[in-house]
């Protein structure tokens, strides 16, 4: 990197700078992706698992005669379409039912939801339809029958976010990009007063040097500000943060396949209890939070959700039952007057400073694609540099290229090959080839020995929380479990990467004091 000048540094390994990434190269840009700790890391791994274009974005843009809402839906479910088509391996439909306690609901809900539909036309996933009480108690036996009058079924997507950020990356890299966590942005320089590049900080060995570059990119999502204020110091704030807390309990919660959404609860917010990875994950979105680096789920979080199960759900939850919870801090674009975060529309803005640091503010998991694009078509045209055509509408992501739903893997159990296809795709055979022989590391789960080596060597894995919680989601579903394999995890990598006794202590230290942040 030091003897190198890039055509393009963009700051931020997660959603956003990933995509970015992607299609700086596949333009054919000179592409260098630095992220200060592991990619995803924060809110990139931390969303609700859900591939949409915003229900209720949908009632907002009708209720308000709003046509940026109504454009920012109509985006969404074309992007939706798209990862579905372009990772299937990561990324698939979900069926998710909303139950209904007053009668006058039934037909609010089916035309929102139907219109929905209509706005996704040809890149629908399925049609909503009405459901009896009885179809409701017959599905969801759980739920809260006094008072019911029926429910609403729709579809959207749903995915692994982590896993779906490196896919990106990994395609990235195949299109000679260079990705690089564990590499902090410090400062900026400069020549003639404009942005020249930047001063890194490998985190790891905590060496210090400077890279050049034609035009910087700052993709941090909820510290975009703190990168601003690098450039400049007197920058005024865009970001207005939000949080989306999550616990996740035994599937026995949610025995069959399909999620519920509830729309609105006693103080506006959502709450999703979806299935996810084997287990039901409960959710919920829009609280305003101020930044941190690792923020944690805190006690009345826990509570606020455990209460709202009770409100829709025949059952009591101990908090001994949860698997695993954890916040995520979404960055939403700061409104120009006073309004709750749940009312602020998810758009995204490109801008740059006087220096020529461009800055994208904003956005969602769904549209990264999207926003992408218009950053690279931004800086074409702020910097008077010609570029190839976007090709990243029909790029296959690496892992999907040869994927099929009925592929084979040799060498391994049917459950174990099951597992694999669902976080590696077709590279699933890769993983199983890159030791001489699969062991299981948890008697409950069918995480292998092989997917640790793999996930070093080609998934940018440097410390054993990047492989527990963003490359296998293990830690996101059971953290218990986690816990039982990190020995395990780090005698792999100690080999891998040469560790020594030091290392290994220092590694094990800082993997649990973050896994007992996660509940």
């Amino acid at each position: 990197m030091k003897n190198e000048k890039y055509d393009i540094i963009i700051i931020g390994g997660g959603a956003t700078g990933a995509g970015i990434v992607l299609d700086a190269a596949s333009r054919g840009l000179k592409t260098l992706l630095l992220e200060k700790n592991d990619f995803s890391e924060g809110t990139s791994s931390r969303s609700t698992k859900l591939v949409h274009g915003g229900v209720r974005y949908l009632e907002a843009a009708v209720k308000r005669l709003d046509i940026e809402q109504f454009n920012l839906v109509k985006e969404g479910l074309q992007e939706r379409y798209r990862l579905l088509k372009n990772a299937p391996h990561l990324c698939s439909r979900l069926t998710l039912v909303t139950p209904l306690y007053k009668w006058w609901e039934i037909p609010y809900m089916y035309a929102g939801l139907f219109l929905y539909d209509l706005v996704s036309g040809n890149k629908g996933l399925g049609r909503t339809s009405v459901l009896s009480k009885k179809n409701m108690i017959d599905t969801f036996p759980i739920i809260k029958k006094e008072g019911l009058v029926g429910g609403v079924k729709y579809y959207d997507g749903t995915f692994n976010d982590s896993r779906l950020n490196i896919s990106i990356l990994q395609s990235a890299k195949e299109l000679k990009a260079e990705c690089k966590n564990y590499h902090e942005v410090l400062g900026f320089l400069y020549e003639n007063e404009k942005i020249s590049g930047v001063k890194v900080k490998n985190t790891i060995t905590n060496e210090i040097f400077e890279v050049e570059s034609n035009v910087v990119v700052n993709a941090t999502g909820a510290f975009s500000d703190k990168i601003r204020l690098l450039d400049n110091d007197k920058a005024k704030a865009m970001l207005d943060l939000s949080s989306g807390i999550h616990i996740v309990l035994d599937k026995k919660y949610l025995p069959n396949k399909e999620g519920l959404m509830i729309p609105k609860t006693e103080d506006g917010r959502v709450l999703f209890i979806l299935p996810w990875m084997g287990k039901c994950l409960v959710g919920t979105t829009d609280d305003k939070t101020t930044i941190s680096q690792r923020p944690e789920v805190k006690e009345k979080d826990i509570d606020y959700i455990l209460k709202h199960l009770e409100i829709y759900f025949s059952l009591k939850i101990d908090k001994k039952e949860i698997l695993s919870s954890w916040c995520g801090i979404r960055p939403l674009v700061a409104p120009d007057k006073d309004a709750s975060t749940s009312s602020i529309v998810r758009d995204h803005i490109i801008s740059s400073s006087d220096s020529g640091l461009v800055s994208i503010i904003g956005g969602k998991w769904t549209t990264y694609r999207k926003m992408s694009e218009e950053v690279i078509d931004y800086v074409s045209k702020e910097f008077s540099l010609e570029f190839n055509k976007c090709i990243t509408k029909e790029l296959k992501l690496v892992g999907s290229q040869n994927f099929k739903e009925d592929m084979l893997i040799n060498g391994v159990d049917e459950d174990i090959a099951k597992h694999l296809i669902s976080l590696y795709g077709d590279k699933s055979q890769n993983v199983i080839d890159s030791v001489d022989s699969i062991k299981k590391l948890h008697k409950d789960y069918f995480y292998t020995n092989a997917e640790v080596i793999y996930c070093i060597q080609e998934e940018f894995v440097k410390k054993p929380l990047d492989y527990l919680v963003r490359r296998s989601s293990l830690v996101l579903i059971d953290k218990n479990a986690a816990k039982d394999i990190l020995d395990e995890v780090l005698t792999l990598m100690s080999k891998e990467l040469n560790w020594d006794e030091d290392n290994i202590k220092k590694e094990k230290n800082e993997a649990l004091t973050i896994l007992n942040s996660y509940i």
